[in-house]
């Protein structure tokens, strides 16, 4: 059962050095900046939490992992400083993520949209079921993946980044998904995917921190950058969202 909270939920759980971080939301677990607000700080704090050594990220429930952002934000937009912070959101979060000194081991039990998949690609091991399908569906509303395209573009290559966006109506399953690099594993089941991830966590968690540190210093090694790329991506975004095709692309959305 998911949270009914209009601004969505976070939970974190720490136990065996292990810190299992869930978010979720009513609309099929998208974000409300306020919630990315929420995420970007706790992943922050835990990079700190000296009894932590890795992070479980994961969303409530069996179905959607993560719809991207909140519609009614997007549609809420009226200049390019309200556009830039909207888009930032996820850039925020792609950044903490990166900066965090803990591993970040992703379950994806589900389909991913938009900025969802950034959130995937930002992880540095990803697990998922059969069912965790992705889409970028940014052009056909006028706008495009341009905050996170660089953390899917690291993990999944400059190619795989042009066939999710230009291919912006379709569903690529989760094992296209793995053979580009996003998905480490994919299994049928949940179960099997949470059996594989307590068994990894449990296993990293007791190596020398010192060195799940480093290697997560050298994974993310040449992207001191992406504070300044994704700051000036998301005002890119934010001029587009203000576009005429994109306000009319976002009228059959209106409540």
């Amino acid at each position: 059962m998911g949270t009914d909270r209009i601004d969505g939920s976070l939970y974190t759980k720490i136990e065996n050095n292990i810190a299992i971080l869930e978010f979720g939301h009513p609309a099929s677990n998208s974000f409300p900046s306020i919630l990315l607000k929420r995420l970007t700080d706790e992943i922050n704090s835990l990079s700190e939490n000296e009894e932590v050594h890795l992070i479980v990220l994961k969303s409530e429930g069996e179905k959607a992992f993560c719809a991207g952002a909140s519609f009614d934000e997007l549609i809420a937009i009226e200049n390019n400083e309200q556009g830039k912070a909207f888009f930032s959101g996820f850039g925020n979060v792609i950044n903490a993520m990166r900066k965090c000194s803990k591993l970040i081991i992703g379950r994806i039990q589900g389909k991913t949209v938009g900025g969802g998949v950034g959130l995937i690609a930002a992880c540095d091991y990803a697990i998922a079921t059969e069912a965790a399908a992705i889409k970028l569906s940014e052009f056909t509303i006028g706008i495009g993946p341009f905050v996170i395209a660089p953390a899917i573009e690291r993990k999944m290559g400059v190619a795989a980044l042009a066939e999710l966006t230009i291919a912006a109506t379709e569903w690529k399953n989760a094992y296209w998904a793995k053979e580009k690099g996003l998905y480490a594993k994919v299994y049928e089941t949940l179960t099997e995917v949470d059996d594989e991830i307590n068994t990894l966590t449990n296993k990293l968690a007791g190596y020398n921190p010192e060195s799940l540190y480093a290697m997560k210093k050298a994974l993310w090694e040449n992207t001191k950058s992406w504070d300044s790329l994704l700051e000036e991506r998301a005002k890119t975004s934010g001029k587009l969202v203000l576009s005429d095709f994109t306000k009319k692309a976002l009228e059959k959305f209106k409540k």
